[in-house]
């Protein structure tokens, strides 16, 4: 496999905290990601393409196109404290060995950066959502779980796929600290009221005041995103083709 990540810059950072944000279950960690990054006014440091990505580019109107890739952004906080590194793509890695080899390349370089503690972000599948949906977690030791449930989380039983969980089981390995946050969510589209709830419980944890009002903007901003990459079929398209199919038993 080919993994690779070109570095723009090696900020200095104090104490810096990893917050991962790739498309998942209800794109929950992709919506927060992008919001925190637009909110914070984060800047890009790092671009990280793999073999396990997508084998296609995205054209655009102007004739340009858009590719699978994941990128770095830091942000520093200047009030003392922890900065924040934010992993923010289009896109997991399609493969078992590609998704390992992209976790271990970045936790590479932010230990490079000096990160000690990763925050990894998602949803939780579930057929019904009440308005304030559970918020589930599990932590890389019993001290940061104690921590993670004093933010009114419950503990994970069962599976975390994807990034999300094998971000905290690497980083563990790693003598990393962190823990998972999954917000309950239907799962089939952009869920802004569930990316809500995962930024709220993150900013608690990190004293971090983050304007939730254009989560909805956010939201549909990825929501475009997504469809232009497959991702997510557009749900006008869908009901057009509903409807013309529902016209043969009219």
């Amino acid at each position: 496999m080919v993994c690779k990540i070109e570095v723009y810059e090696k900020p200095e950072l104090n104490d810096p905290v990893l917050i991962e944000g790739l498309p998942g279950i209800g794109f929950v960690a992709n919506i927060t990601a992008l919001h925190l990054i637009k909110e914070l006014k984060a800047k890009r440091f790092a671009e990280i393409v793999s073999a396990s990505f997508q084998d296609f580019a995205v054209t655009t109107e102007d004739g340009g196109t858009s590719s699978p890739i994941n990128e770095l952004y830091y942000c520093k906080r200047g009030d003392d404290g922890r900065d924040l590194i934010i992993w923010y793509g289009n896109t997991q890695a399609l493969t078992t060995s590609g998704q390992y080899e992209l976790v271990g390349k970045v936790l590479d370089l932010v230990q490079e950066l000096g990160c000690r503690f990763v925050i990894s972000i998602g949803g939780f599948k579930k057929d019904e959502v009440q308005n304030v949906p559970g918020i589930y977690t599990a932590a890389t030791d019993m001290k940061t779980m104690k921590e993670a449930l004093d933010l009114g989380t419950k503990v994970m039983v069962g599976h975390i796929f994807g990034i999300a969980g094998i971000l905290i089981g690497l980083g563990k390995l790693r003598n990393l600290k962190g823990f998972s946050i999954l917000v309950d969510t239907l799962g089939m589209y952009p869920d802004a009221n569930a990316t809500r709830h995962a930024l709220t419980t993150v900013g608690k944890y990190l004293n971090l005041d983050v304007d939730l009002s254009k989560v909805d903007a956010t939201a549909d901003q990825t929501k475009k995103s997504l469809e232009s990459f497959g991702l997510i079929k557009n749900v006008a398209e869908e009901k057009k083709k509903e409807e013309q199919q529902m016209r043969w038993f009219i």
